[in-house]
């Protein structure tokens, strides 16, 4: 007998189904053997550390093994295609929220539906950003920055700080292959403008900065205002960092995951110390709030790219 096309293909998902299904672990169970965490960045990077950080944490309270696999390049799609490939529960994505938020601006095809595919478990840091300028622009505000940049459109030279065009801002943008080099740039003033994390500038620039872009001052550098108290609250930007379970994965698992990850940050100030030397807040936060602010910056992403003229891929 010949099924309608529509029962076929019902049935053949539902098939398809069962195997992931019913080898995904309930919460109490989980986990049941070695976790493994995937990342888009080489080894000793912020996002690296923080991962191992969790991971020792984590395999010493489930008893159970929890290793990290490295896996850069590709932008992030070489690790989030080799998380969505495993569709396994003990495979999870250790992330920026950035890495993924940013691709349909710059993919014209994705292999990965990321509100299918990335189920949101736990954030574990916010990533520090900051504006700094160069000492030769002799400005120690944000607003002070701005005037003389209205002032002068098109004279700053400025990197890796688009979002700044939210203020209306005209600087010549300077593109780098490493922004390692950029710091350097700032200090010997062939740059005037930089937007990046706080961990690039460190050692190189201890002075210069104007802003973070965290909701919070940041605990390294705690004299220096939020761009919220410097009077522009649209370039506001929290850099979660977080683990995504498979489409799959039930809800209480991520609740669990979510609340010993809780519990470890709040048992062990080792972290908080280790990852703000890498310019990172302790931020754990579980699937519902975090879903909420990956939406957030979402939603700053979206701004930005109207401001800047660029359209969605997607």
């Amino acid at each position: 007998m010949k099924l309608p096309r529509r029962t076929f293909l019902r049935l053949a998902s539902g098939v398809a189904a069962l195997p992931a299904v019913a080898g995904f672990a309930g919460a109490q169970a989980y986990p049941t053997r070695t976790v493994k965490f995937i990342l888009p960045f080489g080894p000793a990077s912020g996002i690296d550390i923080a991962a191992r950080l969790f991971a020792d944490r984590l395999a010493a309270r489930w008893g159970k093994p929890v290793v990290v696999e490295n896996r850069p390049g590709g932008e992030g799609l070489i690790a989030i295609g080799a998380f969505v490939s495993a569709n396994d529960d003990h495979t999870l994505l250790f992330s920026p929220v950035g890495t993924f938020a940013v691709h349909p601006y710059g993919q014209e095809k994705l292999p990965y539906n990321a509100e299918r595919d990335l189920q949101p478990i736990a954030s574990v840091s916010t990533i520090l950003l900051a504006v700094s300028i160069s000492e030769s622009l002799k400005v120690g505000s944000l607003a002070e920055l701005v005037a003389i940049a209205r002032a002068q459109p098109g004279k700053l030279n400025a990197a890796a700080a688009n979002v700044l065009k939210e203020t209306g801002l005209q600087m010549a943008k300077v593109p780098y292959r490493d922004m390692t080099q950029a710091p350097n740039d700032l200090a010997e003033g062939r740059i005037q403008v930089l937007m990046a994390s706080l961990a690039t500038m460190q050692p190189q620039m201890q002075t210069g900065r104007i802003a973070v872009t965290s909701r919070a001052r940041a605990p390294i550098v705690p004299d220096i205002p939020t761009v919220i108290e410097a009077g522009y609250p649209a370039l506001a930007m929290d850099g979660l960092v977080g683990l995504f379970g498979p489409r799959a994965m039930p809800r209480d698992v991520r609740e669990r995951i979510a609340s010993d990850l809780q519990a470890i940050a709040a048992a062990d100030p080792v972290i908080v110390g280790r990852l703000a030397a890498t310019g990172q807040i302790v931020d754990v936060r579980g699937p519902a709030e975090f879903a909420a602010g990956i939406a957030e910056q979402r939603a700053t992403l979206a701004a930005i790219a109207k401001t800047l003229g660029i359209r969605s891929t997607q």
